[in-house]
């Protein structure tokens, strides 16, 4: 059964005061200057859309984020982790989805199964062991598709607002004659703050085919830790989610982490902290494991 808990990291300030790492966490580095910003690269994939990524080495376990839908790799807590990361010599990737950012690919035609596969080739070509997987919203989901498939390359996992089965979940929740009025129309346009357009649209094949990567209707095949951060007056996917999620992995290591005045992005300077801090202590887990 889950814990749910406000952890504080075990190593705290004194570590990442001795460490320089205290810096990636001002107010100056959180509003988007950074002095050693990564380059961006691009991995190509037979028959498959070029992926752009930024890259740090350094030391195991790594550590990998996956952003959320229509987002990309340089947020406010991607580029927050990079810096950290670096503060402590280890691994860092983040990069862009198929059809976001500077990848290659169109947003409308991709698919859950599409960013799958995506964060598939990362785990299998870009980073080398076991990494600490950090997803933000439909990351969150598509974190725990990767975990499924890769366990041997899934250390832990940090949720951020997860939106696991969330798009398939909000559809089938709607009254049937709504569903059948946009099942006529061939797509759902579904309203958000997140969009220039102000509304997401989604074809009738890209729910049918994202129930197929649902994982909230049975156990979840994930032993490793998990921390779940969710905020309560998250607008876009409920709470309720993370604790769904922390229910029903296997691990016997899982803390959901509740924000009382957190929203959907979790991009504040406390909730980036919180982040950063839930992160280091895996590292110091992880490592003193071993």
């Amino acid at each position: 059964m889950a814990a749910v808990a406000l952890r504080s990291c075990r190593r705290g300030l004194s570590h990442i005061l001795s460490n320089g790492g205290l810096a990636a966490l001002s107010t100056q580095r959180l509003e988007g200057v950074r002095r050693h910003k990564s380059t961006v690269q691009y991995a190509s994939r037979p028959d498959l859309p070029k992926l752009a990524y930024r890259r740090v080495k350094g030391k195991s376990p790594g550590v990998v984020f996956l952003s959320g839908y229509g987002s990309n790799m340089n947020g406010q807590k991607a580029e927050a982790l990079e810096e950290f990361c670096r503060s402590l010599g280890h691994a860092y990737l983040r990069f862009d989805y198929t059809g976001h950012g500077a990848s290659d690919g169109v947003l409308s035609e991709g698919t859950i199964g599409t960013w799958k596969k995506d964060v598939l080739f990362v785990l299998d070509e870009l980073v080398e062991g076991p990494q600490i997987m950090v997803g933000s919203s439909i990351g969150g989901w598509f974190m725990l598709l990767a975990a499924i498939a890769r366990p041997e390359k899934t250390a832990a996992l940090v949720g951020i607002s997860t939106a696991a089965d969330h798009i398939v979940t909000l559809f089938n929740s709607l009254p049937l004659e709504t569903r059948k009025e946009f099942e006529e129309k061939g797509e759902w346009t579904l309203p958000t703050k997140h969009s220039e357009e102000g509304h997401y649209k989604f074809s009738m094949d890209f729910l049918k085919e994202a129930e197929n990567h649902c994982v909230l209707q049975s156990p979840i095949p994930i032993t490793c830790p998990v921390r779940l951060i969710h905020g309560l007056k998250d607008e876009d996917v409920p709470w309720h989610i993370s604790m769904q999620v922390a229910e029903r992995v296997l691990s016997p290591d899982v803390d959901v982490i509740l924000r009382r005045h957190g929203q959907h992005r979790m991009s504040d300077r406390d909730d980036i902290k919180l982040m950063v801090y839930t992160i280091d202590d895996l590292i110091d887990k992880l490592t003193t494991l071993v």
